[in-house]
């Protein structure tokens, strides 16, 4: 029982020794499984393809033999050329990139009868567990898919252009080897020079400011065999996807386009000019990278002078007041390789939208129109004391400010500086009823420094006069006059208590009664008191606020000036 016993265990042991190692089921043709099929796939292997793939080579029963994993490194062949076994040359063609496969080899397709060496023995079944990662041809050209163009594309890249550009660069599987974006840089080159390699080269040609490309190289027009020495291989496909930001070329001027011209247009900006104007900056792509409007105050400047850069000296010439222009500026007219190191990158191509505010030239003097009544009387002078109206506004149209709003006029005397020098030019030579338009340069009006919350700095001022009356001034220099001949006893027709001096009431009260009587005149437009205090002052030689009849013989005696007697 028990001889027997044994006997059947190790019966038992050789039949299980034997079915572990029976031989594989022959095959008559290469066996498939996919294992992973990818939900795109552009392209499948055909014979005369160039291939790069990773697999693992194993027995039926599993044992590894071979792996290109293990040497860190992708097998790189064509397909279809006896450069594989034929078991391999004929399973490959139909794969996709990134799709893996199961593929089985009879001996017959693989190293057959003689097998390879001590790695493989003869009459040996292949599996083969490939990855495929990159397919060309040699026949391939820059493939080319556009999937952004912009509305409007005024210019394309051409032979010799300057180009500024976002790109990811990928392998045909998808892996990451490159991205301007990381670096948070554009890349830029010269294209069609032989700057870049040459696919990048073609790839670029015809693409417009905004438009975003996928650009496929075949490794002939990218990195060839040698890769690039680090996350390029040999022989990869390479694939760009690159949005185009800017674009020029080294011969580029400005370009001007007009988007708003009044009419009509007196005067165009020249060399020397100073001009006040609104603008927005950006980048070809879009980006703003500065605006006046933002800080709510114009940018002033002479233009054609070197105060700014180039291209804005050129595109700011010939402009009317209230145009609106496009002003497009190429690098080398602009911020130039450098840019400005923070909002404005090297190279940069500027678009600047521009509103012409007001400009004037430093010899400018004041521009007058007028309307004049049928009968012109009076012509206004230095010294007269004027009442007008008006309407005051800068030269774009803004308000700032009218007599009307208050419903009385402004009244000053003319040459007393009571307004900016421009007005009291304006309204010399005037008549009552007269009208005029007055456009006085800043110089003539507020100066640089213009008033604050009321008039900009550096700002044209139009004033619309109309002159409703005009009391004759005294000679210039004179605060008081006789209408007649003067009273040899003057010190004593004022000293009306007869003490022998005047006191300030004295004074004041004789020269009220000449002025009432119309036998003198006060200088119109100042305060009478202030200028009968001023004649008092004046006549008190020694300050003790008495006049006495030495005193104001004394002063007769000298040269009559302002406001003597």
């Amino acid at each position: 029982m028990i001889r027997l016993t044994v006997q059947m265990i190790l019966l038992a042991f050789l039949v299980t020794f034997v079915a572990c190692n029976a031989p594989p089921v022959p095959l008559d043709d290469i066996v498939i499984e996919k294992t992973f099929t990818p939900e795109r796939c552009d392209r499948r292997v055909k014979s005369g393809d160039f291939v790069r793939y990773h697999y693992i080579g194993m027995f039926p029963d599993g044992k590894k033999f071979d792996s290109s994993y293990d040497r860190s490194n992708t097998y790189n062949v064509f397909v279809g050329q006896k450069q594989l076994i034929a078991g391999m040359d004929k399973a490959l063609v139909g794969m996709c990139v990134n799709e893996r496969w199961m593929i089985k080899i009879p001996p017959q397709l693989a190293y057959g009868k003689d097998g390879y060496g001590d790695t493989i023995p003869p009459d040996s079944i292949l599996h083969f567990d490939v990855l495929m990662l990159d397919i060309w041809n040699t026949e391939d050209k820059v493939q080319i898919k556009t999937y952004h163009k912009p509305e409007s594309c005024g210019r394309t890249v051409q032979v010799s252009d300057y180009v500024r550009y976002h790109y990811n660069g990928t392998l045909l599987d998808g892996t990451l080897f490159d991205s301007s974006h990381t670096r948070m840089r554009t890349y830029d080159t010269y294209v069609g020079i032989g700057w870049l390699i040459a696919g990048m080269d073609q790839g670029l040609l015809g693409m417009c400011v905004g438009e975003k490309r996928i650009i496929t190289l075949p490794p002939f027009l990218g990195y060839g065999e040698n890769g690039d020495g680090s996350d390029i291989p040999a022989q990869a496909s390479l694939v760009f996807d690159v949005v185009l930001l800017d674009l020029h070329n080294p011969k580029d001027e400005i370009t001007v386009e007009v988007e708003s011209l009044p009419d009509p247009c007196p005067r165009k900006s020249e060399v020397g000019d100073f001009m006040r104007y609104h603008y927005n900056g950006s980048l070809l792509d879009g980006t703003l990278f500065d605006s006046s409007y933002s800080r709510n105050s114009t940018y002033d400047t002479y233009i054609g002078k070197g105060y700014v850069i180039a291209g804005m000296d050129q595109g700011l010439l010939g402009v009317c007041v209230g145009e609106r222009r496009r002003i497009v500026i190429p690098p080398h007219l602009a911020y130039g390789e450098e840019g400005t190191g923070t909002k404005i990158p090297g190279s940069a191509v500027l678009v600047f939208d521009v509103h012409i505010i007001d400009f004037h030239n430093p010899s400018d003097t004041v521009e007058i129109t007028s309307v004049k009544p049928e009968k012109c009387g009076k012509i206004a002078k230095r010294g007269d004391f004027v009442k007008y109206h008006y309407n005051a506004t800068l030269m774009d149209g803004t308000f700032i400010g009218s007599t009307h709003t208050f419903g009385k006029t402004y009244d000053v005397v003319l040459g007393a500086g009571q307004v900016v020098i421009g007005m009291e030019q304006g309204l010399i030579g005037m008549c009552v009823g007269e009208k005029r338009k007055l456009v006085i340069p800043p110089h003539l009006g507020y100066g640089e420094r213009g008033v604050d919350g009321e008039v900009p700095g550096s700002a044209v001022l139009v004033f619309d006069v109309e002159l409703v009356d005009l009391e004759e001034g005294l000679p210039e220099g004179y605060m008081f006059v006789w209408n007649s001949d003067v009273s040899p006893n003057l010190f004593s027709e004022m000293d009306k208590n007869k003490d022998a001096q005047l006191d300030a009431t004295e004074f004041s009260d004789y020269i009220l009664q000449q002025v009432e009587e119309g036998k003198g005149r006060l200088a119109p437009g100042f305060d009478p008191q202030r200028i009968i205090e001023n004649m008092y002052d004046n006549q008190d030689r020694n300050k003790d606020g008495r006049i006495t009849e030495d005193e104001f013989k004394l002063k007769a005696d000298e040269a009559a000036t302002h406001d003597e007697l």
